[in-house]
């Protein structure tokens, strides 16, 4: 469990002032200027120190990350930070409670990681239904701009623009060369890979695309030491870690936690227990729509972390915990999932163009009985066919919820089948009792 005195995100429900005063008083913008002067090497080493794996779902060391930015432009190109606010996963709702409720610290840390990796300008990309977060977001900057924190000759000694770029609600633009499509007034739909951003990227420029979790606890990382944020959480799974639970709970939320909390503490602790008692659980999705799910017995023991859930077939993703107890029907669940990936699907790789849309019809027929057994089958292995041969992982995504589904729900498709063949002029047919 995390200690208060460990939070990063002390406003985060909002409750405090989000403008430059409140951020001031929780120590945000303090000794900026020092953590600048250590230098770019000194700031990187220190980063990989932390072990701060990206927090918008792949897990990257966000250190090594910031390390691929060329030291020096021998031609002429400037370099770019691209803040990823494209929040558009199914069940993740934590960087819009940054922007709204904390800003500063996202701001503070586009300075320091621009810094880090030499760019001078940095680009906010925010999800289009994100109407006030933009907002919020856009005084606080002005607010910055005011005080001379940001800026051309701003008090730090390093010269840096801060813009917020308003998207249009696409999910397939929080693909990270989709948004610098975007960002550049193209459709957006992802880039073929090499050249990777770090070498072309924004403009065909230097660029890194971190997400907003990631950079917003970069300044305490550095104000505070990398020993102290390795010190929490397990081994290769350090810090603290927003999660967002909703789902079958009593009380849904969004908690900083320490990372490798288990589900069970997660749950019992800040969301007073799954709705029914905890035998009423079904099946957990840890880390957002597009990862699998894991059944009930799985989950009495789960530590919530890239490794753990990794080893599980599954992901932590964004720890967008989603939780569905005994009411659930978890093939109609599955299937609507599904349909999002086809309806957001940009169309441009045919496995995923044709994929998402024949995935969605055979398992909404399942979801009702009208199938034969042997298509489950051929499902399963239409998945394999779609996943890992996209351009994207959007692919990927589609496929591994329907994937999870079959490893740990085939029986319940079967009985749904076989149910629909002995009285096919019934309706269709419920989740199984217990």
């Amino acid at each position: 469990m995390l200690d208060d005195k460990d939070r990063i995100f002390k406003n985060l429900y909002g409750i405090h002032d989000w403008g430059l005063k409140g951020a001031r008083a929780r120590g945000s913008w303090d000794g900026t200027k020092e953590i600048l002067e250590r230098g770019r090497d000194g700031i990187i080493n220190e980063m990989k120190a932390s072990g701060l794996r990206g927090r918008g779902g792949a897990g990257f060391p966000t250190g090594l990350k910031w390390s691929f930015m060329p030291k020096e432009s021998k031609d002429g190109r400037p370099s770019y930070l691209v803040v990823n606010a494209d929040e558009s996963e199914p069940g993740t709702c934590k960087d819009r409670e940054i922007m709204r409720n904390d800003p500063h610290l996202l701001i503070e840390g586009c300075l320091i990681a621009g810094f880090a990796m030499g760019a001078h300008a940095g680009y906010i990309y925010i999800r289009g239904e994100f109407i006030r977060e933009r907002e919020r977001l856009q005084a606080a900057i002005d607010q910055c701009y005011e005080a001379n924190l940001l800026g051309k000759n701003n008090i730090h000694g390093y010269p840096f623009d801060l813009y917020v770029h308003h998207g249009a609600g696409a999910y397939i633009c929080g693909e990270e060369t989709a948004l610098l499509e975007s960002l550049e007034g193209k459709k957006g739909m992802p880039r073929l890979k090499p050249p990777f951003p770090a070498n072309v990227g924004l403009y065909g420029c230097p660029t890194t695309v971190n997400t907003v979790e990631s950079i917003a606890v970069a300044p305490d990382i550095l104000r505070r030491g990398a020993g102290w944020f390795a010190s929490i959480g397990r081994p290769n799974n350090v810090g603290t870690k927003l999660f967002c639970v909703s789902g079958h709970v009593e009380r849904p939320c969004n908690v900083e936690e320490a990372m490798g909390i288990t589900f069970r503490d997660l749950v019992e602790t800040h969301c007073g227990g799954i709705r029914g008692g905890w035998d009423n659980l079904l099946a957990v999705i840890p880390g957002g729509s597009s990862v699998p799910l894991l059944p009930a017995d799985l989950c009495n023991d789960l530590f919530m972390d890239f490794d753990t859930l990794r080893n599980l077939k599954t992901g932590l993703g964004t720890a967008a915990v989603i939780v569905m107890d005994q009411s659930t029907d978890i093939v109609r669940a599955i299937a609507r999932i599904s349909y999002f990936y086809k309806h957001e699907s940009c169309g441009q790789c045919t496995p995923c163009r044709e994929g998402t849309g024949w995935m969605w019809r055979v398992l909404s027929r399942m979801a009702e009985g009208r199938a034969q057994k042997r298509e489950i089958g051929m499902l399963l292995e239409v998945t394999t066919q779609v996943e890992g041969h996209t351009i994207c992982a959007l692919g990927d995504a589609a496929a591994w919820p329907i994937q999870g589904l079959i490893r740990h729900f085939r029986p319940e498709i079967e009985r749904r089948i076989d149910a629909y063949a002995s009285n096919p002029h019934s309706d269709p047919v419920p989740v199984a009792a217990e």
